[in-house]
């Protein structure tokens, strides 16, 4: 957005800076053209009147000498003609590029037009203009003084102003470029702290305020209102969690005691319909126990200052793969683990890697039937983050239920009574995202289900070497 703002910034100065001094450096050579033509003008006039009282050849040498003077101080070719055009007194010699405007100029005085406007004077030229004067008025025009000047002068002039000029735009395009970067600086500072704490916000941490106190009162204002907001939510957040851990925990004591109860009371229960019924009651009893503890855990997972950790991924997955390893093989399971790299670090919540995959572990001997496989894989990700990956052959999940996964109490329908309390996904989605990473579930191929954990790897650690 910076970056956006100063170039429409820039591009408005540097169109306001063109816009001011192209008129003025033109307005300049208009007039330093007039300046010249007022100037040679009246040379051109003064050679017309020794031209008119021209009767001898005294008058003519006279006449000769002054415009070889004058040819020969200004490097100028001056030449008097007669009304049919014949050369009378001539000095210097002119060039193609005055030649070409002499006729013009010559039909103009012959017929008693002086010359009142010479093309713009340019640094790149005309390299020369003619200045042409009648010999005699009205009627009375008996020839025409014709005078080609060179503009080295006065294109040095307009160069030299023109440099000048662009000097002093360059200077104020940067100091006002300087002035534009500082007030970028000031209008977006706070705009990218809104950002970064909206983003820490979104992320789930509900303790990041707006600090830069700076900017128009506007944005200020609106900084006050997000921190208020803020607050608001961290407040009301903590309040729900509080209310669920208190409530699981204050829940949990009696549970318990109840089904102590049950138990005991069993050896009381006659067989028949009775037995039956007291032992659903009390599996729903201990379910409803564990889903509490979940409650529990999903509570101090979420209320818990993320106090992060470096952890080896490589070795908390081969330890964890090694100690389900009976539980699979009980289950009829086939758990295998992918060549592992040597060393992946990254920067969690305590054994954050190790209670993932716990989750995983045992969501997949839940619903993989017996003879399926499971497989777990360590990888590198395309932005250098630490993948690790379940797959199992199962039966997999619906499209449609796949995002539905990572809720808490998610059960597919055809799952509904298998034993678990909906909430071991959910806990390891928000172990992860405390950690800075995430979890994902999509379809395995040709069937199957595919959970991958991504986790941030510590910055400065080198890339590891597969074996």
């Amino acid at each position: 957005m910076r970056r956006r703002l100063l170039t429409v910034l820039l591009v408005l100065m540097g169109t306001a800076t063109l816009l001011l001094c192209v008129p003025l450096g033109d307005a300049y050579a208009r007039g330093r053209t007039e300046h010249l033509l007022l100037q040679r003008r009246s040379e051109a006039v003064r050679f017309a009147d020794l031209a008119e009282r021209m009767r001898t050849e005294a008058d003519r040498a006279e006449l000769s000498r002054e415009i070889d003077r004058y040819a020969q101080l200004y490097g100028a070719s001056v030449a008097v003609v007669d009304t049919a055009g014949d050369t009378l007194v001539r000095a210097g010699a002119a060039d193609s590029a005055g030649e070409a405007g002499m006729a013009e100029a010559q039909g103009r005085a012959l017929t008693g037009r002086s010359t009142d406007r010479l093309p713009t004077i340019r640094p790149w030229g005309p390299r020369s203009v003619v200045v042409a004067e009648p010999v005699g008025r009205d009627e009375r025009v008996s020839g025409a003084v014709l005078m080609t000047l060179p503009t080295s002068a006065a294109r040095r002039d307009v160069t030299l102003r023109w440099g000048l000029l662009s000097v002093a735009a360059f200077a104020a395009f940067a100091a006002a470029a300087l002035v534009a970067v500082g007030i970028a600086r000031w209008l977006l500072r706070p705009v990218l702290d809104l950002d970064r704490a909206v983003e820490r916000l979104a992320a789930g941490s509900f303790g990041a305020r707006a600090d830069a106190d700076s900017g128009p009162p506007e944005l200020r204002r609106l900084r006050r209102h997000f921190n208020a907001m803020a607050q608001a939510v961290a407040e009301s957040d903590g309040r729900r969690r509080d209310f669920v851990a208190d409530a699981s925990h204050q829940l949990r004591n009696p549970l318990a005691t109840l089904v102590l109860r049950m138990e005991n009371v069993e050896r009381y229960v006659a067989p028949g319909p009775g037995r039956a019924e007291h032992a659903g009651a009390l599996d729903e009893a201990e379910r409803l126990e564990e889903l509490l503890d979940g409650l529990l855990v999903l509570a101090r997972v979420e209320s818990a200052p993320a106090e992060l950790r470096e952890q080896d991924v490589t070795r908390a997955v081969r330890e964890r793969v090694a100690a389900w390893g009976p539980v699979f093989q009980d289950a009829g399971l086939e758990l295998t683990a992918d060549e592992l790299p040597e060393r992946l670090v990254v920067r969690a919540l305590p054994d954050a890697v190790g209670r993932v995959l716990d989750a995983l572990l045992d969501n997949a001997v839940k619903f993989v039937p017996p003879g399926g496989g499971v497989e777990v894989r360590v990888s590198r990700g395309v932005r250098g983050e630490a993948l690790v990956r379940v797959s199992d052959d199962g039966p997999g999940v619906a499209p449609d239920q796949l995002p539905l996964l990572l809720r808490r109490f998610a059960r597919a329908p055809e799952h509904q009574n298998v034993r678990g309390s909906g909430l071991g996904l959910a806990i390891a989605e928000e172990i992860a995202r405390v950690g800075g990473g995430g979890l994902e579930a999509r379809a395995n191929e040709p069937h199957g289900l595919v959970v991958e954990l991504r986790l941030p790897v510590v910055r400065g650690f080198q890339p590891y070497t597969e074996r």
